[in-house]
């Protein structure tokens, strides 16, 4: 009885938490959230739901804007995964009677006929399960169906088909009725404990001004407080009528709590969107197809002048910026450049590693136990002047970068693999001052690699925390002509390394 009860109340916690998430975003200046319900909405899809600004909502997973979004919170007390089918399953969602996919179908139906802009998300802890072919139908980037991959077939003989024949029937509609549904629908999986998740509201807490409570204190009182809301009949709320909540429990803190922070991303975090705790954002993901650039000239045409001028506006806002990065490794390291060591300003930067953590070149005094780079010089035949760096911190990448420089590049004529003294992992940074202190190291041996090499160009590959890669950018100028490298982690495509940003750049 007891666990019982234990997991029930995680299920509340899980859903209050969602609410912060989206609620607190009421009170940052140029909020793209208009309004946000609890419990409230269509009938049998109506935990959370959340109307954006016109004009300033996020988009889909077509480039058009977003109108409302709805929320359906599953939390499970223990590790699992879940499937297509598992959606037409009442019991998925401890229900007695109707299915997920028939309680969003169900509100997609209240809509006006043809409606759009509006999202059905199932947000749990559980994620979809590797073989199953929803997997693949979800995209990275908005955590929406790709209904291009869903119809990717004309048969029912074929993964695709089988979802579209099981959805079919169990929604008892035809093949039209389908497509033009399954745009609504979304998955967003999270890999985060209860605990994170407060972790995430605390950062969140800090940019809007909401009072924090410290990670010390066993209760959390805004897990229960929107229950007391709930029960007085206070479920929906703008901007003015969150804020006058908020003043009166006493839970906005003083002006001097506050921080001014960005966001810059190329790709959609699948449980924590950037939008929920920055002052400002850039939004670059419509470049993307998850996460592969469209066009690979818009790494110098388009993304790199947007983040310049992006970061130098802020910059110029605040002397001191705390910067949270869902980006490609070559974004990272090109912030790093326009941010430089020479622009006056110290950066914060959150980092997600285990947990999260902000980093900054001055948050701990250095200790000698901290591992260092140990590096393996490897010369290759023909004594071409190009040097390639294979910079694996988190994960080991000698193997990869060789065979890519084998393949694709013959002006390379050595490799420098930098490994951590502690060997790659996810743990192998330890702060912002070892990730600072690292990049100047490697910097140093980039240009002990090039001395007497004459118009060698450097090919960086890097698997490194951002921070660090950030770290590292901002040493561009002292590195040089440079080329940085985007490794395709799932195999989508080639499964190996594409060009990204070549730096400097001429005339930008």
């Amino acid at each position: 009885m007891t666990q019982a009860v234990t997991i029930r109340r995680d299920g509340d916690i899980f859903q209050a938490r969602m609410f912060w998430l989206r609620a607190a975003r009421l009170l940052l200046p140029d909020t793209d959230i208009q309004r946000v319900g609890f419990e409230i909405g269509p009938k049998s899809f109506d935990d959370i739901w959340v109307d954006f600004q016109p004009g300033r909502a996020r988009r889909d997973q077509y480039g058009a804007p977003l109108v409302r979004e709805h929320a359906q919170c599953k939390w499970h007390s223990t590790p699992g995964t879940f499937g297509y089918a598992d959606l037409i399953d009442p019991e998925f969602i401890n229900a007695n009677a109707k299915s997920l996919l028939q309680r969003a179908h169900g509100a997609h139906g209240l809509l006006p006929t043809g409606a759009a802009g509006v999202r059905f998300k199932l947000v749990t802890n559980w994620q979809i399960g590797r073989e199953d072919p929803l997997r693949l139908m979800v995209g990275t980037r908005s955590s929406a169906l790709r209904v291009d991959r869903l119809f990717a077939t004309k048969t029912d003989n074929s993964g695709a088909g089988a979802v579209r024949k099981l959805w079919r029937e169990h929604l008892g509609i035809d093949e039209d009725a389908l497509e033009a549904f399954a745009p609504a629908l979304a998955f967003g999986g999270s890999w985060h404990s209860l605990d994170e998740l407060r972790d995430h509201l605390d950062l969140l807490f800090l940019s809007s001004g909401l009072r924090r409570v410290s990670s010390h204190e066993s209760a959390f009182f805004y897990d229960d407080l929107i229950f007391q809301w709930m029960g007085q009949g206070r479920l929906e709320f703008d901007a003015d009528t969150f804020r006058k909540a908020c003043v009166s429990e006493g839970l906005l803190a003083t002006q001097a709590g506050r921080s001014f922070s960005i966001g810059v991303k190329s790709f959609e975090h699948p449980f924590d969107p950037l939008e929920d705790r920055c002052t400002e954002v850039l939004d670059l993901t419509s470049e993307f197809d998850d996460r592969f650039i469209r066009d690979e000239h818009d790494w110098s045409v388009k993304l790199y002048p947007a983040l310049k001028s992006f970061l130098t506006a802020a910059a110029t806002f605040a002397p001191r910026l705390q910067v949270v990065f869902d980006t490609h490794t070559s974004l990272a390291f090109a912030a790093g450049s326009v941010l430089n060591l020479k622009s006056g300003r110290a950066i914060d930067i959150e980092q997600r590693t285990v947990g999260q953590a902000i980093w900054s070149a001055d948050d701990r005094p250095p200790e000698a136990s901290w591992p260092t780079f140990d590096v393996e010089t490897i010369d290759l035949a023909g004594g071409k002047n190009d040097v390639a760096i294979a910079i694996g911190l988190t994960h080991e990448i000698a193997a990869d970068v060789r065979a890519y420089v084998a393949k694709a590049l013959p002006e390379v004529g050595q490799v420098l693999v930098c490994r951590p003294t502690s060997g790659s992992g996810a743990q192998s940074v330890v702060c912002g001052r070892h990730a600072f202190d690292l990049a100047a190291d490697v910097t140093t041996k980039i240009r002990t690699a090039k001395a007497g090499k004459s118009g060698s160009l450097v090919h960086l590959f890097i698997a490194a925390p951002n921070g660090f890669t950030f770290f590292l950018g901002q040493r561009q100028a002292l590195i040089g002509r440079l080329t940085l490298y985007e490794f395709d982690f799932q195999a989508d495509r080639s499964g190996s390394y594409t060009p990204s940003l070549s730096m400097p750049f001429e005339g930008i």
